[in-house]
């Protein structure tokens, strides 16, 4: 593994070298704007569309609306800068006209074939220099004598040419793209992609080291499902607390490694501080005297970077992840990809997505995972620390975190082809449909390797409502969802969704199950001065004086802050930030596994405890353990301290494996290592182990190979290139029913009679009652429901279908769009497994990225023949 930039040229820069040139060839020069009108926000664009706003003209790469040019025109934004307005005339240089001549859209070569690239060329005021021909966005050659034309040799799949003339005085201009399909067995990376992975246009990325032929991840025979721990930067043993230290982590055991945190610092860069300091944990800290914590020579930083480096070597399949972000590290997120007028900080966005492969590059990680508690709408969500920048921005959020995560994509995927190798970008993904219901349609699911849902934290002490931590499944009986009478409105279809199997629902409507990992909890949350529940479970625990409730908590009629469980029972404790304990009844496992047995555990001073003088830190009655099987929950119930406390254990852990297993998800990702316990003998306690992850382990390790398709039913093998959005959200609370605008935007060769169907999935997660309101009929026509009416237990099936069709009297021709306000009720991600039927063939749609798919050569045959 490469730790370091390379001092001498990689093998592939020659290649690419062209492709960065050719590029930068094209700074913008005066443009004649004569004619050009301004920018409008209501006016939709197609590609190549020209405007002009500030003074400076833009040209369209694609469709696109309410996108300031001014704001929108960086390398991988919508609009393309083509220079400052000269109102005509006064000797400025004018840009050169081009247009392809061959091939012609829609033709369908087979690979192998030489095709020939040409085009025609102009220049006013001069002379054309060159045309370069691009197939996907990568240069394959130029010509500077006309005619202008090169041969290419075909490549299986689909490729959009263009044409780029460059004059005598350095001014370029681009053709409109012709895009073709080339018939033949899809070889070289492509065919280890993952299925709805979309690779950024002109790039590369070598998937297969990472992926098989069938796009699933390599992980090792023993190892077919994920097992991701976060490894954290704090556990150091400085000062004083027990260490976690890399030689503890279970390696033989596990997949990916993430390493807690870095953070986006003033710059807009991914950073871990100051790496020169001795007593920076990542890069400086060394640990004389620790058997397993000797440091690495080979590597120039010392610290954890250094021992994850070192096992690294020992177990080559182990990859591991710089995570960016966390509860108290979020903040920089919200000013690096959004201005304070809302629109994307598109130079904070570049800075940091550089920053990230250079980080990588430099300490060997293999990807980089994104936890950013929260890009939603949801007023006061996430850190109150942050409400003074968060909810100022609120209402763009979630647009900018789209481009944040286009673009980490497209230069993980250039760096990926410039080192021959595939970088992993991922996310940590709330699961509260409350958090969920702020973040639109969850647009970057196409953009990541995979998603670790924290489907935890589900229940805690922000609220009186006491409840489990992380459970599997809803019991219909959920403490919170009552007191809002969820359960008795009928717009819900008595779905709870404070479990684990609906946050995995919601995801599996946009993803493979494979690109879904669950989240599991290695600490506890509780309440104390619990009243009513069975054993306390769906009891109540509001903080007795409610003019004292934390930050960003308390306040409502319905819901008030919660009494935390503090003291012994709060182990693993927050500070606020007049440095006092926050009570949330936080602990590691191995410290409830000593109260549920009665022990009061050595380790209480070095975390600020002391039993003999405060009551609170004393080991006072007994902990009884419970266990719902419905729910797939254990606790602790202390009767005499009414004490609550949520947790995890072999016997819930093994069945979250076993759903895993059962239903082809990807994996498991867990907080935090250090959570994980074993008995200690010579302690005579609890204490730190591999228990839980040695469960995980033994689980999944016979399993199956995981889901590698989005859809298990068949769908058509031609696609069309018919692009489909979901914008208009409502903002917050107000975003209750959902009624987004669902666009539909003809980017084919091939005119769409009326009355052609289009047929979609949405998740099981929400109810089957999705509708229009602009007169297209849609309506669910395959109803995936529990016919139980409720999802106790957990959802049977995966999706709904939906359909509508267009009017009779609509055709929606090439570059024409057509929009519908549709109706829901709970949130989802954008919807799949589109088709699209007309002329008695059914094709489905490019945008999906599915494997083997591939563009239908006959579509504007067939279209032609329906209209007869």
């Amino acid at each position: 593994m490469r730790l370091h930039p390379c001092a001498r040229p990689h093998p592939l820069l020659p290649w690419l070298m062209p492709v960065a040139l050719a590029f930068a060839g094209s700074a913008a020069m005066a443009y004649d704007c004569t004619g050009v009108a301004d920018w409008n926000a209501t006016t939709a664009y197609g590609g190549n569309a020209i405007v002009k706003q500030n003074n400076t003209a833009y040209q369209a790469k694609w469709w696109t609306q309410n996108n300031p040019p001014a704001s929108n025109s960086g390398q991988w934004d919508v609009w393309k800068v083509l220079g400052a307005c000269d109102g005509g005339g006064n000797g400025t240089n004018k840009p050169p006209t081009v247009a392809l001549t061959a091939p012609t859209a829609g033709t369908s070569p087979t690979a192998g074939d030489t095709v020939t690239l040409a085009a025609t060329a102009a220049d006013s005021d001069g002379t054309v220099a060159k045309v370069g021909f691009y197939v996907n966005g990568a240069l394959v050659a130029e010509d500077s004598t006309a005619p202008f034309s090169i041969g290419w040799t075909a490549r299986a799949g689909v490729a959009d040419i263009t044409a780029r003339a460059t004059d005598d005085k350095g001014a370029s201009t681009d053709s409109a793209a012709v895009r073709i399909s080339v018939q033949g067995q899809v070889t070289g990376d492509e065919r280890c992609r993952p299925e709805g992975l979309v690779t950024t246009a002109g790039t590369a990325p070598a998937y297969c080291k990472v992926y098989d032929d069938q796009g699933r991840e390599k992980m090792g025979a023993d190892k077919p499902r994920r097992i991701i721990g976060y490894f954290t930067s704090w556990r150091t043993g400085k000062t004083g607390q027990p260490a976690f230290l890399a030689h503890q982590i279970p390696w033989a055991q596990v997949t990916h490694i993430n390493y807690a945190f870095a953070h986006v610092d003033a710059a807009n860069k991914l950073s871990i501080g100051n790496t020169a300091d001795a007593a920076n944990p990542a890069t400086g800290l060394t640990w004389p005297g620790i058997a397993g914590a000797e440091m690495d020579p080979a590597y120039p930083y010392q610290g954890h970077f250094n021992l994850l480096n070192k096992f690294k070597k020992q177990y080559p399949n182990v990859k591991t992840l710089i995570s960016v972000g966390g509860w108290a590290e979020t903040t920089g997120f919200y000013t690096m990809t959004t201005n304070a007028d809302g629109s994307a900080n598109t130079a904070g966005i570049n800075a940091f997505a550089d920053s990230a492969v250079a980080f990588l590059r430099q300490y060997g990680f293999d990807g980089v995972d994104i936890d950013y508690e929260y890009p939603t709408s949801m007023n006061n969500a996430g850190n109150p620390v942050d409400f003074a920048i968060s909810n100022a921005r609120r209402g763009a959020l979630m647009k900018n975190y789209v481009v944040l995560m286009r673009t980490l994509r497209a230069k993980l995927d250039a760096a990926s082809q410039a080192d021959a190798r595939h970088y992993l970008l991922t996310i940590a993904a709330p699961s509260s449909g409350y958090l969920l219901r702020g973040m639109e349609a969850f647009q970057v699911t196409q953009y990541l390797d995979y998603v670790n849902i924290m489907s935890y934290d589900l229940h805690g002490a922000w609220n009186q409502f006491v409840g489990p931590n992380a459970a599997l499944y809803d019991d219909g009986k959920d403490a919170e969802l009552t007191a809002w009478n969820y359960y008795s409105s009928s717009q819900y279809a008595r779905i709870g969704y404070l479990n684990t199997d609906w946050a995995y629902h919601y995801f599996r409507g946009a993803m493979p199950a494979g690109r879904i990992n669950i989240g599991v909890p290695y600490y506890t949350r509780g309440w104390q001065g619990v009243t009513g529940g069975t054993n306390g479970l769906w009891g109540q625990a509001a903080l007795p004086d409610q003019r004292k409730c934390p930050a960003g908590t308390g306040g409502g009629t319905v819901q008030k802050c919660g009494n935390g469980a503090i003291g012994i029972d709060n182990l693993w404790h927050d500070l606020d930030v007049s440095s006092k304990e926050v009570p949330a009844g936080s602990n590691p496992m191995w410290h409830a596994m000593n109260l549920a047995s009665g022990r009061q555990g050595s380790y209480l001073a070095a975390y600020g405890l002391n039993p003999a003088t405060n009551p609170a830190d004393r080991l006072t009655g007994s902990y009884v353990r419970h266990y719902d099987a419905t729910l797939v929950a254990p606790w602790l119930w202390n009767a005499q301290k009414q004490v609550f406390i949520s947790t995890e254990d072999e016997q819930s852990l093994g069945t979250k494996a076993q759903y895993i297993a059962d239903r082809g998800i990807g994996g498991v990702m867990f907080w935090e290592f250090a959570g994980d316990y074993a008995f200690d003998t010579a302690r005579g306690e609890y204490f730190i182990g591999n228990t839980l992850t040695s469960t995980l382990y033994n689980k999944l390790k016979t399993a199956g190979a995981y889901g590698n398709r989005m859809s298990a039913a068949s769908l058509p093998t031609d696609t069309l290139d018919i692009g489909f959005a979901l914008n208009g959200f409502a903002l917050g609370d107000s975003n209750y029913p959902i009624t987004p605008k669902l666009t539909l935007t003809n980017h084919s060769g091939t005119t769409l009679p009326g009355g052609t169907e289009f047929q979609f999935d949405v998740p099981t997660a929400i109810p089957s009652t999705v509708t229009d309101q602009s007169g297209f009929g849609l309506t669910v026509i395959a109803n995936g429901s529990n016919a139980a009416g409720h999802n106790v237990g957990g959802l049977k099936n995966d999706f709904h279908r939906a359909s509508f069709k267009l009017p009779a009297w609509q055709s929606l021709a090439p570059g024409a769009s057509v929009t519908l306000t549709i109706n829901y009720y709970l949130p989802m991600p954008m919807p799949s497994n589109w088709t699209v039927t007309f002329g008695g063939r059914s094709y489905a749609l490019a945008q999906e990225a599915r494997r083997g798919a591939v563009p239908a050569a006959t579509a504007a045959r067939t279209s032609t023949a329906a209209r007869k």
